[in-house]
């Protein structure tokens, strides 16, 4: 077991991009959870009629509602697909890789399983690990592109692995792509996060054999549920923090705003015993 004092979370996503529940309503909840943070991470790219200065407004209109009470942060969630580094506005930027585009058109790699089988058959030759190569080469670029503070969900490629079985994921053909692009994206110091949300598949992002490369390289984590739903917010931490301790982590971190500027602070992790 590993003891931990998160109370925040800074993926947040609302009925404002393709979440359920209002921003106010998740910042409701998570003062019911003993949140002290909220970041929030409309989807600026992967739902193009996101009203961006609506979102912005609302988001801003609750950082004084409830000043004194929580933290609120105005972050994105851009993907490499539609870069837009001259939106502005956004307190901090998770920088995402939700596509391929083989042949120029991009398919998403994490709405369905059939929607991804279909794109390595026909674009691919069922070749899964030609698949990763692709998708990689793509997310090495995210960091340099989008000008992000946080990498999001860096394998979600593997989304439907368990379903479709396209690649083995020690096998070097798959390893050897991803830690290449693990060790760019670690190079140019933005945090990654460890994400929560498919956990009920059994999977949070990045697997262990990758957490602990990032862990050989200094790399800083956060802890973020990717939460579309207000009963999400903390989903999966517990489990997070065990995984980040097992992987030799010391702490994680959360965000904070400081004259305009996003910068980490730490959140400690004890294993059972040492608290």
């Amino acid at each position: 077991m590993t003891g931990m004092n998160l109370r925040a979370n800074f993926h947040t996503h609302t009925c404002l991009c393709d979440g359920a529940d209002t921003p106010e309503d998740m910042v409701r909840a998570a003062l019911e959870k003993g949140f002290d943070h909220l970041g929030f991470s409309g989807h600026v790219d992967l739902s193009p009629t996101m009203d961006i200065p609506a979102y912005q407004k609302e988001i801003r209109r609750l950082q004084q509602k409830y000043a004194g009470q929580i933290e609120i942060l105005l972050g994105g969630e851009f993907d490499l697909i539609f870069p837009h580094p001259e939106i502005s506005g956004f307190e901090y930027r998770i920088g995402s890789c939700h596509y391929v585009e083989p042949a120029g058109e991009p398919i998403p790699v994490d709405l369905s399983a059939e929607m991804l089988e279909k794109a390595l058959k026909e674009y691919y030759g069922g070749d899964g690990y030609a698949l990763c190569r692709d998708y990689y080469r793509r997310e090495a670029m995210v960091a340099e592109r989008l000008s992000c503070d946080v990498i999001g969900h860096f394998d979600l490629i593997l989304k439907y692995n368990g379903e479709l079985g396209f690649v083995e994921e020690e096998d070097p053909r798959y390893l050897g792509p991803a830690m290449e692009t693990l060790e760019v994206l670690t190079g140019c110091g933005a945090a990654f996060e460890i994400n929560t949300r498919q956990i009920r598949r059994g999977r949070m992002y990045p697997a262990r054999r990758l957490l602990r490369q990032l862990r050989e390289w200094k790399a800083e984590l956060l802890i973020s549920s990717d939460a579309h739903r207000a009963e999400e917010l903390d989903h999966g931490f517990a489990e997070a923090a065990a995984l980040a301790a097992d992987c030799g982590f010391d702490h994680v971190n959360g965000l904070t705003v400081k004259e305009g500027k996003p910068v980490l602070y730490p959140i400690g992790l004890a294993k059972e015993g040492q608290r």
